[in-house]
């Protein structure tokens, strides 16, 4: 007999992460053939190596206005590995981005091709202070990715770091230096940097933060200009560089042109993608057999708010738990959701596109409200930790979604779902053993054993 733990999230109820009676492995019913989810763990795939958030200045902000205790309760919350979500990613924006309180660059100087005015001076008033809050909740090193919404106005085709518009040709130089120099600084205060997105959402014009690039723009730019200037700085084994960092549909489309090069592939780490124009999950598992040395990381999902009111939040959690089970079943490595924090309104948003994050406050930044999508994250990010290796796992039907790892110190955990309107009954099969789970409707369990 195994003794199997079982933690319990359901919709609309006090069951929140919460522990069940255990059940266990028998060999009772050995020869069951219905309602099963098989665990198959001599089927090994990708290293699970985190999950995280990202530290905007918008989440920082809202951060500093809370009373100290639930500052505390906010970082551990999100980073502590026993109270919280254990995360250990970290997600940073390079000059501005929609969850800024306005434009910003580290160089507005126009025509500063050297960088003799760049400084990270900006970061210091909120958002070191709340990469540092969470570094000390994790009780480790963060794993940070700096992504870059747009370049400073003056290097753009369009002048402005808002609407889209493209790098200007005579800037690739100068743009390339950015990176480096970003890189140096965040070390310099003492928050180096674990990798870099070319560019968020590139094939995007939005009314915020953003800069469009073609396949062929991005694969010149990496091969030519940044890749060289990160190898020069000394950089280029220190900092993994992922591309796209977009939507999955076109994972496949970007990857050709990028890894079809193999000098731009070189300095390539892997592809980073967002949940925005649906699942895809396909799109990574054929990313993973064609380069399979490549890593899939997840940077950025949210679900936004419309007209100031929420959607069902309940709906929004297992949209998460969805999405972060298919893209583990897809090969990825990495998941880093989008703001940690938000006001009661959802921002601040400096274009209004307010959103909703896993943690939010009331309109007086009196008291913390914890939505439902923080418990579905927690299902994966506490109990799939940083070394976890995804194992096979098959199900009997897709009403059940399911995903499973081996821990580094030998345990397993399976994440099963229910989105249904109907309980359901699965069975666990893992080495000829079987043991009984209950999933009500609209819940989310996960299942532990060693």
């Amino acid at each position: 007999m195994i003794p199997v733990q079982i933690h319990l999230t359901q919709r609309d109820s006090r069951n929140l992460v919460k522990k069940q009676k255990p059940t266990a492995f028998t060999d009772r019913n050995a020869w069951a053939e219905n309602d099963l989810v098989c665990i198959e763990d001599d089927f090994t795939y990708q290293t699970i190596r985190g999950f995280g958030g990202a530290l905007t200045e918008s989440a920082a902000v809202t951060w500093q206005k809370l009373p100290a205790a639930l500052r505390r309760r906010t970082v551990e919350l999100c980073y502590d590995p026993r109270r919280g979500l254990g995360y250990t990613l970290a997600r940073v924006h390079m000059n501005s981005c929609d969850f800024s309180l306005g434009n910003w660059s580290c160089d507005d100087t126009p025509g500063d091709f050297a960088l003799r005015e760049f400084s990270v001076a900006h970061y210091r008033e909120a958002i070191l202070p709340l990469v540092a809050a969470a570094r000390k909740a994790a009780g480790r090193p963060l794993w940070i990715l700096g992504s870059p919404w747009s370049p400073p106005a003056w290097m753009k085709t369009n002048g402005m770091m808002n609407e889209g518009g493209f790098l200007k040709p005579e800037c690739r130089e100068a743009w390339a230096l950015f990176f480096a120099k970003f890189a140096k600084a965040m070390a310099r205060e003492g928050f180096p940097l674990s990798a870099f997105t070319v560019q968020n959402e590139e094939k995007a014009r939005q009314t915020w933060d953003s800069c469009v690039w073609t396949p062929e723009e991005t694969r010149d730019f990496v091969r030519d200009h940044l890749g060289p200037a990160l190898a020069k700085a000394g950089l280029a084994k220190k900092i993994g560089l992922y591309f796209w960092d977009h939507n999955k549909e076109r994972t496949l489309e970007r990857a050709r042109a990028l890894l079809g090069d193999p000098r731009a592939a070189a300095f390539v780490a892997g592809i980073a993608v967002h949940w925005y124009s649906g699942d895809h999950f396909e799109q990574l598992r054929m990313f993973k057999e064609r380069w399979p040395e490549k890593d899939v990381l997840f940077s950025e999902c949210c679900c936004s708010i419309h007209e100031g009111t929420d959607a069902d939040p309940w709906r929004q959690g297992e949209m998460y738990a969805h999405d972060i089970a298919g893209n583990l079943e897809g090969g990825m490595t990495r998941w880093i959701d989008w703001n940690v924090l938000l006001d009661a309104q959802g921002g601040p948003n400096h274009v209004g596109n307010f959103c909703d994050a896993p943690l939010r406050t009331d309109a007086a930044c009196r008291r913390l409200l914890v939505r439902p999508s923080w418990h579905y994250i927690a299902h994966f990010s506490r109990f799939l930790r940083p070394g976890a290796v995804r194992v096979g796992c098959s199900r009997w039907t897709s009403a059940v979604e399911a995903v499973a790892a081996r821990n580094a110190d030998g345990s397993f955990a399976a994440v099963l779902l229910n989105r249904t309107d109907r309980a359901l009954r699965p069975q666990l099969r893992f080495r000829g053993l079987l043991a009984p789970v209950e999933l009500p409707a609209h819940s989310i369990a996960t299942c532990t054993w060693k």
